[in-house]
């Protein structure tokens, strides 16, 4: 199996042409490859695969082997690998995911991709829809209890659901002894992502996220969209943020016209090889 190597801001997955390979079982070889010792080493693993609703459809399955419904850091990188090998020429181009068509505008540079813009669509703050369970009409900074400790969190669904925690700051956080117990915290029915979130400004916050099924990584798109957007509901920040990660930095953009969040950042090829599959 021909793979490639990609990462947007650190947020790394094993990518397949599924224009030209079949993967049988992608949910156990994501657990193989995603393996740091003993596999290629990922956050998951990216399937690029024909449509017949768009340009490409992105299926995603997290380390875990779990199937997820959206990668923002993914979708960039699924958008850099059909152009720059020549897949389509749009610089313009829809992607089909597991949560709808998004739409994505790239920037190139010597006929490469070095930033793309995604329209994140709009974010989900019905209870029932992100799901999380909750007798209120948004959960805005509502309290919950993890790990005998106290939180204030405001959840959103970017086609994906997130649980938003303000911290005073991200460096010192103890992520590992909260994010499992957040993840599978009892009223998260198909389990959660966590983002801490250190705001600096009204224009820039820092953030740090727990996935489900990937534990921490350097990054996460559809993370960023939502930490911006309990930033704008517990009005922390303006419209237009810049998110620092562990991995990078990625710009997220608010139109209230709209209602739909943009999401701006690099894609990056790191390398490609084969698996023994």
């Amino acid at each position: 199996m021909k793979f490639t190597k990609m990462h947007g801001c650190g947020n790394d997955y094993v990518y397949v042409n599924c224009f030209e390979e079949n993967v049988k079982e992608p949910g156990e070889t994501a657990r193989r490859i995603s393996d740091r010792r003993f596999g290629i080493g990922s956050d998951g693993l990216i399937l690029i695969c024909p449509s017949e609703k768009a340009d490409v459809r992105m299926r995603m399955y997290n380390a875990d082997g779990s199937e997820g419904e959206m990668c923002g850091n993914g979708i960039r990188c699924v958008a850099k690998y059909v152009y720059d090998r020549g897949l389509s020429g749009k610089t313009e181009l829809s992607v089909e995911t597991g949560a709808g068509i998004k739409r994505l505008k790239l920037f190139t540079e010597e006929g490469k991709v070095t930033q793309v813009r995604v329209d994140m669509g709009e974010p989900i703050l019905d209870p029932e829809q992100i799901p999380v369970l909750s007798s209120k009409e948004r959960v805005i900074d509502e309290p919950i209890m993890v790990n005998g400790k106290e939180w204030r969190m405001t959840c959103v669904s970017m086609g994906n659901p997130h649980a938003v925690v303000f911290v005073p700051d991200t460096e010192s956080l103890e992520i590992e002894k909260y994010g499992p117990y957040f993840e599978c915290h009892e009223r998260f029915p198909k389990r959660i992502n966590t983002e801490f979130v250190q705001v600096t400004d009204r224009d820039e916050i820092n953030m740090r996220v727990w996935e489900r099924g990937s534990a921490e990584t350097w990054a996460c798109g559809t993370g960023t969209c939502a930490s911006v957007m309990a930033c704008i509901l517990n009005d922390k920040t303006d419209d237009t943020v810049l998110v620092h990660l562990r991995g990078g930095d990625l710009k997220i953009e608010y139109d209230r016209d709209t209602n739909h969040l943009f999401m701006t950042g690099p894609a990056e090829t790191v390398f490609e090889g084969e698996w023994p599959d």
